[in-house]
């Protein structure tokens, strides 16, 4: 017999997808789900890909965000090793690559996002990496260890999270940035200088500033070199590529839905279709404490848009939207962003660097705090975190007066 209950759709198995099913079970959807995912594995963590996974420290179990059976208890149907061809709006139908096709009541766009490609000669050449997925991890993994070299191209948080682990199993590594400093688009120049510092105290080599021109193989056809734009040439033995993440938004344009830089969606994730919703990497998303929309690519912005959109098919309040948070691993620092530093005036510097215990605080013209940066330093981080959200005005001298806790900061 046709299935009868109101079905909800929902097109990509990564944190979001996986996130969003559990979410709409918990807030009462007695209709039928359906997760329709590209990997053969179900919905699993990526964020450990760069640091415990390469380093062999998790196994599946670990990984996976809810064991296999959890899907099957959920009446929740899995459709592992499977792409969507396309989008039909007007039906309310996901045309799959093998020619089935489902109907939806709801759709929910959880495409995430993919390795930006460098247009480079030698870019095809065996050992020529990028890291978005398990089997990549598992690629990577497998052509690390002592006596290996990586060049990695990007100094943003994959590569030098990449770097750190690289060490670790014992292999050689080298960083090659485009831009004078490491994480150029996404921290400060206090934290670049000090993850440079940190990482060459543990071996890791840097070319800031490079321009490259090709990537060089054997004649097996393996990479084996990077030669840089004056000349020279980085010997390796695998390249990771990571140079940032392009949202997946091509099916979604193809249906017609409003794109810009991702999928552009409302507080609830709803798109310009108010059958579709779309959450995590591939949205370009309202963001209430700056006034603007931003495409952000992390989990919790992916936790928080699977609760927006469960919320509204479940007709449940919408949640409070949250502070934008990030974190890094590398080595035994542990790096915590609060918030965006989007018109910042000044930052201010909490504690020294040189103690691997410090905070960054953003403050925009009028003293209000808009982000933190906070290097173990988890006080600083909490307390940052609540005062961004609350629009807090901090005086600078205070800030820098590490006599004062955090609770003592505004005042």
């Amino acid at each position: 017999m046709a299935e009868t209950r109101p079905h909800v759709v929902v097109v990509g198995a990564g944190h979001a997808g996986g996130a969003v099913v559990a979410m709409l079970r918990q807030f009462g959807w007695q209709g039928a789900i359906s997760l329709i995912g590209e990997e053969a594995l179900p919905p699993y963590e990526r964020p450990p890909l760069s640091k415990a996974w390469l380093k062999g420290e998790v196994d599946d179990s670990k990984l996976l965000l809810r064991p296999a059976q959890f899907y099957a208890d959920n009446d929740i149907a899995l459709h592992l090793s499977t792409r969507v061809a396309a989008i039909d709006r007007a039906p309310r139908r996901v045309r799959l690559d093998d020619g089935a096709a489902l109907s939806y009541d709801h759709l929910i766009l959880a495409f995430g996002s993919r390795a930006r490609h460098l247009p480079l000669p030698g870019i095809d050449l065996a050992g020529v990496l990028e890291l978005r997925t398990v089997v990549d991890a598992d690629r990577l993994k497998a052509a690390l260890g002592p006596g290996r070299r990586i060049a990695i191209i990007g100094g943003g948080y994959i590569g030098l999270e990449v770097a750190a682990s690289a060490r670790a199993l014992g292999a050689e590594a080298i960083v090659l940035e485009r831009e004078d400093r490491l994480l150029a688009r996404v921290a400060c120049p206090i934290l670049s200088d000090f993850f440079l510092d940190y990482h060459g105290a543990r071996g890791v080599a840097f070319e800031l500033g490079c321009r490259i021109e090709a990537l060089v193989g054997d004649t097996a056809g393996s990479v084996n070199a990077v030669r840089l734009s004056d000349g020279r040439m980085i010997g390796c033995d695998v390249v990771l590529v990571g140079v940032g993440a392009v949202a997946n938004d091509a099916l979604a344009r193809d249906a017609g839905l409003q794109c810009d830089n991702g999928i552009i969606v409302d507080l609830a994730a709803r798109t310009n279709d108010p059958a579709v919703f779309a959450i995590g990497d591939c949205t370009r998303r309202p963001l209430p404490l700056y006034d603007r929309t931003f495409r952000l690519e992390s989990v919790p912005n992916a936790l928080e848009q699977a609760a927006q959109a469960a919320a509204a098919i479940c007709q449940k309040p919408p949640p409070a939207p949250e502070v934008p948070w990030f974190w890094s691993d590398q080595y035994d620092r542990h790096l915590q962003i609060a918030g965006l530093p989007f018109d910042a005036a000044q930052t201010v510097l909490r504690g020294d660097p040189a103690t691997g215990s410090f905070a960054v605080f953003h403050l925009a013209a009028d003293d209000r705090l808009l982000a933190v940066e906070a290097v173990n330093a988890p006080q600083e981080y909490l307390g940052g975190k609540r005062m961004v959200a609350r629009r807090q005005c901090l005086r600078p001298e205070r800030i820098r007066d590490v006599s004062l806790t955090v609770r003592d900061l505004p005042g």
